[in-house]
């Protein structure tokens, strides 16, 4: 069954005025950054530059989000905050407040999770499939995973869009209790979708929404089936090369490249470090990253604007069709089963936000965000981890809000949800 299909909100026409303000903030803000930005890829053969902070003016753009920046930092009691703005892929400002570890500073090159970002890889990488006549998006997945339950009713858009209906294997309380026990526990994929298929699903498929975890470890497992070939080798091959981003990786084990971003967190009841707690269960194997600052911009513009995809696909990154759904069940809660508008809706691993592309991932003490304008061509990348009084929650994305508030008040990022 596939859902009934209407615009996206970045697909939009946008009134004349707006269009113009727009245009007015992008040029002022592209004066910022004259010359090619830190840690951009480089297409002439020089070495990789690393990610590094811009120099601050007094006044200006760049001046006002390091005001909203501070002003964060202190009122949610964030151990530090990494950033770096964009516009048309140049640079406005990129910075580091506070400490990544008490004495040692907090600076742009750090490496954090990324989370549940590299699920838009796993979408992008689909829908360059789907260009290439390689697969369609409405196939059942059966023909790939030949074990997993209702296969033959479940497509690649279905997973993608997460509208399966499988049970979200993070909200069981069995799961919960067995990561708090242990959070360095190494899982698998196969005990994560067990985990899921062992529950009653919640809707019949792609008769509702609702975010699952499990939709993308089966996503990353029929990828791989479809290409023959490694998810990690098939994301880097896909999009992070093409996009230039050469400080994303994917790790097998928790292990996160020098320099790192250490990560501190009172899950547990107790401030304590988690920057190595594992990741193991937030995705697919192949698809449990980290990244820099830098990467994260060039990430958001890079899958925002729809660089790598057809016209047609691009359209389909924003809206496979989750607008209209989402509602509450006898079995899925209002608070599960979301409702999806024109306004706020999920894409293919992605949130459309008003008139934004954007994720903001959410791992033990990591809180990370990802927002693109393509009206403005404006990328807005925020990470930050916890100080002992964070409140905790998507901090770098309510920061990323404040900065779009004071860049482009005629576009605001709202909430989803």
């Amino acid at each position: 069954m596939r859902p009934p299909r209407t615009k996206t909100g970045p697909l939009r026409s946008v009134p004349r005025s707006r269009r113009a303000a727009v245009t007015a903030v992008a040029a002022l803000l592209a004066l910022c950054a004259p010359t090619a930005a830190a840690g951009a890829p480089t297409a002439d053969g020089r070495p990789h530059r690393p990610c590094v902070g811009s120099r601050l003016p007094e006044r200006g753009p760049a001046r006002a989000i390091l005001r909203i920046t501070e002003r964060a930092k202190a009122e949610m009691d964030l151990k530090s905050v990494i950033l770096r703005v964009t516009v048309d892929g140049r640079e406005v400002v990129t910075t580091a407040l506070g400490e990544s570890m008490t004495g040692v500073p907090a600076t742009p090159a750090m490496h954090f999770r990324n989370g549940n970002i590299a699920i838009s890889y796993m979408g992008t990488a689909l829908l360059r499939l789907v260009d290439r006549g390689v697969v369609r998006l409405d196939d059942p997945v059966a023909r790939w995973l030949p074990g997993l339950k209702d296969g033959d009713r479940i497509t690649l858009r279905m997973l993608a869009a997460s509208t399966t209906g499988l049970v979200d294997y993070v909200r069981l309380p069995e799961f919960q209790r067995a990561v708090t026990a242990d959070p360095f526990r190494q899982w698998t994929a196969d005990e994560l979708v067990r985990l899921s298929t062992s529950k009653e699903r919640w809707y019949e498929p792609g008769t509702n929404w609702s975010y699952s975890h499990a939709n993308f470890v089966l996503l990353g497992a029929a990828l791989e089936k479809i290409t023959g070939t490694r998810l990690d080798v098939l994301l880097r091959q896909e999009v992070l090369g093409p996009l230039g981003l050469r400080e994303t990786r994917n790790g097998f084990t928790p292990d996160i490249p020098a320099p790192v971003l250490h990560a501190f967190t009172s899950d547990r009841g107790t401030y304590e470090e988690s920057t190595f707690w594992n990741p193991s269960w937030t995705t697919a194997p192949g698809a449990v990253e980290t990244t820099d600052i830098c990467d994260l911009a060039s990430s958001a513009a890079g899958i925002g604007s729809g660089r790598l995809l057809s016209p047609s696909s691009y359209r389909e990154l924003l809206n496979p069709g989750t607008v209209g759904l989402g509602h509450a069940t006898a079995k899925c809660p209002a608070t599960v089963c979301l409702a999806q508008t024109e306004a706020t809706h999920y894409g293919l691993g992605l949130l459309v936000l008003g008139d934004w592309v954007s994720q903001h991932p959410l791992f033990f003490g990591y809180s990370a965000s990802q927002a693109y304008l393509p009206s403005g061509r404006l990328a807005i990348a925020v990470s930050t981890t916890n100080g002992p009084k964070a409140p905790g929650g998507h901090s770098a994305h309510t920061i990323a809000q404040r900065i779009a508030a004071a860049l482009v008040p005629a576009h605001p990022i709202p909430d989803f949800g």
